[in-house]
């Protein structure tokens, strides 16, 4: 029988490179916005819609972590069960003999 594969964990390296480009990114749009060449409640409303689109980029990765790591318990739980249904099957076993 064969398994699916366990899921790789990250490297640091890619950790490292994700956090500098999520910090290089929101800090160069923040330096965008706040020499923007418009009135200050336009920054302010750009600026805020800017720490909206942050928050809810990470409610939306926790969701989709959450929802792998609930599927990913389902189907161990469910290899389980099988493994051991497998294992207590066995198909020499004559009933009603």
């Amino acid at each position: 029988m064969s398994r699916a594969p366990l899921p790789t964990k990250t490297t640091s390296a890619f950790f490292v490179q994700s956090v500098l480009s999520f910090g290089i990114s929101a800090v160069g749009v923040g330096i965008g916005v706040a020499y923007l060449p418009v009135d200050m409640w336009m920054r302010a409303f750009l600026g805020l819609g800017l720490l909206y689109v942050i928050t809810s980029t990470f409610t939306l990765a926790k969701c989709v972590r959450d929802r792998q790591e609930e599927t990913a318990v389902t189907s161990r739980v469910d290899r389980a069960r099988l493994d051991k249904l497998l294992a207590e099957h066995d198909p020499y076993q004559v009933d009603g003999v």
